[in-house]
């Protein structure tokens, strides 16, 4: 039996533009802004040779119906590589971070996936190339644009140019290193339903490419959380639940937004500041989780 163990980055984005209408989905991807966290995905894949193709995906230690993208990662290798058809392969994703939520859980498990497979079985690709197969795997399943190239390299990003690892380009913020993320999560909100509505993909495609320009003038952290409660309010997918939270860290004279997309509210501060927003977070959140992220400054990794 062959085993890898890897681990993605989650990732927040806070402003993006859509560029999807593209005959290839490495070209595909999005501009934009945001944020890895240390908190992440982290897969162990399990294989061995049999007679029949085999696979299976879990969860948390849960057998997994609906992991549709990483399903579709299995379904990239195995077509390119021929001798992957005769393998027995036990996926194993864990993460801690609510799924759905705003967290790029579904990119960081391709991500993952697309590397630990390429580890365990000696495909010869490399991080480049695993990272493409799962920005393939995220576009086509129309869960995510520009989630895979930001985790791939971690940090606060601008994405300034679409498409997958190794096409897309993308150009580092420079943080302070004690840089914290503290959210708080109410729930998912479904990527693929506001990627597929015309309205949304209007407004997020009016204001998010203005925003990346702006935010390629001055990098800072400031101003990469006043754009994407900016983009927020203009795109117009705040509930109820983020809006009492924001009235309130807005009085508190936060600057928070909303996941892109994910029932949730964020922002970036460093350690010693952050005690009065957690207890707004805490006190009013309505029962939301509260979570709080060193920043990833890695990207994905193989950690065995």
């Amino acid at each position: 039996m062959e085993e890898a163990r890897t681990f993605a980055p989650c990732h927040i984005t806070g402003f993006f533009q859509i560029f999807d209408e593209t005959a290839k989905a490495l070209d595909a991807g999005s501009k934009g802004a945001g944020v890895s966290l240390s908190l992440g995905v982290e897969t162990l894949v399990s294989t061995k040779h049999s007679e029949k193709s085999r696979s299976e995906v879990y969860v948390n230690g849960v057998f997994s119906e609906s992991a549709v993208v990483s399903k579709h990662v299995l379904g990239l290798l195995c077509s390119r590589f021929k001798e992957m058809t005769s393998l027995d392969i036990v996926v194993e994703h864990w993460t801690k971070v609510k799924l759905g939520a705003g967290f790029g859980t579904s990119g960081a498990a391709a991500l993952s996936l697309a590397l630990a497979l390429n580890e365990a079985h000696g495909l010869g690709l490399s991080k480049t190339e695993a990272a493409q197969v799962a920005h393939q795997a995220e576009v086509e399943c129309k869960t995510g644009l520009g989630t895979v190239i930001a985790e791939t390299f971690g940090g606060a990003e601008i994405r300034i140019e679409p498409g997958a690892p190794g096409i897309g380009k993308i150009r580092q913020i420079d943080i302070p290193k004690d840089t914290r993320i503290a959210c708080l999560v109410f729930g998912p909100l479904s990527t693929k339903k506001f990627l597929s509505d015309s309205e949304t993909r209007r407004r997020v495609n009016e204001l998010g490419g203005k925003l990346v320009d702006k935010l390629v003038e001055e990098p800072n952290i400031v101003n990469l959380m006043k754009l994407s409660r900016q983009f927020a309010e203009h795109v117009g997918l705040i509930t109820n639940n983020v809006r009492n939270i924001l009235n309130l860290t807005d009085r508190a004279d936060y600057v928070c937004s909303m996941p892109m997309f994910g029932e949730s509210v964020f922002t970036l501060a460093q350690q010693g500041s952050l005690e009065d927003l957690l207890k707004i977070f805490r006190e009013q959140g309505m029962g939301g989780q509260v979570i709080v992220s060193d920043v990833d400054f890695e990207g994905a990794r193989i950690l065995n």
